[in-house]
């Protein structure tokens, strides 16, 4: 990569944060703005960015299989 598209890159990415940081700013009166079911709609899709993964845990796991 040169010198021109680092830069380039950098003020792609530096723009895009900035737009993103203002939306997120925004976002309390645009989820106002919609119906119910668009609001849960898109606060189930966000959530993935805020929760971490829920991975399913079973009781036998790590545990020996006899107790002897």
């Amino acid at each position: 990569m040169n010198i021109k598209e680092k830069i380039l890159t950098n003020d792609l990415r530096n723009n895009l944060k900035s737009i993103i940081q203002n939306e997120i700013k925004k976002m309390p009166e645009t989820l106002d703005e919609l119906d119910p079911k668009e609001r849960t709609n898109v606060i189930c899709r966000l959530m993935p960015y805020v929760f971490p993964k829920v991975e399913t845990v079973h009781s036998k796991d790590g545990e020996p299989f006899s107790f002897d």
